[in-house]
């Protein structure tokens, strides 16, 4: 795939709730974290959607059900139908059924997301190696998955039965901290068989193409907090990608990005779908946004001027990102993020 290389963030003049049609909001550090709902997001929410904007929810976990998922949402204040819910669950098991038959048994290593994900498929979800399953799936099952369900899934590989993964993301978040996620179970069984699965959550194609095929956008927005997942995926799937600071994603790994993991816009929150986004030009070198200039040094990026602390950090990623090209910026950006409290 051949993409121009961004090498700054975009502006935009109108709100993106109006330069979209369709929201595809990740949910864990982007709508809520440790299940409560991050500061701004029920009210940005509600107000894109009573604007217009198609919201979709757009998540890498397969434990829970869509139904589930629209009723955690609703409970927050986020009107949120069942519909409205595309789980990597989903995207699997669409994969999975264009290559085997229709009823086929399908071996779970996961939870009912993905139960519910195969039967929605017409496939027949088993629980034993022994019951002579076509295909093995692999989800995260939650942190009492026991380790015997590892087991299962390497006697039916080690059989020649193909093994799919919905989602390759190393941890989760949890109320207590970062938790191993399923690309971390993934690895138990890849190291113990040698195979490889076939992969369908974000940032991969298949996660994409289920996300169109519900919602039917067409001119669709990625939002996320994750520079692997959320902007990887936007990137491959070439839509834009709001990239917003409630996550995982420091200042510092922003600066740092490579061209995959650059995205389109760059905010505080999910409040940014509601305004337009500041424009970054390029006068004398220097690279301006708001009243902030900001320039690649031989060993650092530096930043003059004052203003929104955000109109800093779109300044440096110009700077940065411009400097590396279609490489990732060694800069030390420490003192000016610093400056600006990121």
């Amino acid at each position: 795939m051949s993409q121009t290389v961004r090498t700054r963030p975009e502006g935009s003049d109108r709100p993106l709730s109006e330069a979209y049609d369709t929201a595809l909001l990740d949910l864990d550090g982007v709508v809520y974290a440790g299940g409560e709902a991050i500061a701004y997001a029920v009210e940005s929410l509600g107000t894109a959607r009573a604007g217009g904007m198609h919201l979709a929810y757009v998540t890498n976990n397969a434990l829970r059900t869509p139904d589930t998922v629209a009723t955690h949402l609703t409970e927050l204040g986020i009107s949120a139908e069942e519909s409205d819910v595309i789980t990597s669950a989903q995207a699997v098991a669409r994969l999975i059924s264009e290559q085997v038959p229709a009823g086929a048994r399908v071996l779970v290593i996961g939870g009912d997301g993905l139960r519910v994900a195969l039967r929605e498929r017409g496939l027949v979800p088993v629980e034993s190696a022994e019951d002579e399953p076509v295909a093995v799936v692999q989800g995260y099952g939650g942190p009492e998955l026991p380790w015997g369900r590892f087991a299962e899934a390497c006697y039916a590989i080690a059989r020649g039965v193909p093994w799919f993964a919905s989602n390759t993301d190393l941890t989760i978040p949890s109320a207590r901290g970062i938790a191993p996620g399923n690309g971390a179970a993934v690895e138990v069984v890849r190291i113990a068989t040698g195979a490889e699965p076939q992969v369908a959550g974000k940032p991969l194609p298949p996660m994409h193409r289920e996300t169109i095929l519900r919602t039917g956008a067409v001119r669709p927005l990625v939002v996320g907090d994750r520079l692997d997942t959320d902007i990887e995926g936007a990137f491959n799937g070439e839509v834009d990608s709001l990239l917003v600071l409630t996550g995982v994603t420091d200042g510092a790994q922003l600066l740092a990005a490579s061209p995959k993991h650059r995205p389109t816009y760059v905010d505080a929150d999910l409040r940014g779908l509601l305004t337009g986004q500041p424009e970054v030009v390029e006068v004398g070198g220097a690279f301006r946004c708001g009243g902030w200039a900001a320039i690649a040094g031989d060993e650092r990026l530096e930043l003059e001027g004052e203003g929104e602390a955000l109109d800093g950090l779109r300044a440096l990623c110009a700077a940065a990102w411009t400097a590396a090209g279609d490489g990732t910026c060694g800069l030390d950006g420490g003192k000016a993020l610093a400056r600006l409290g990121l």
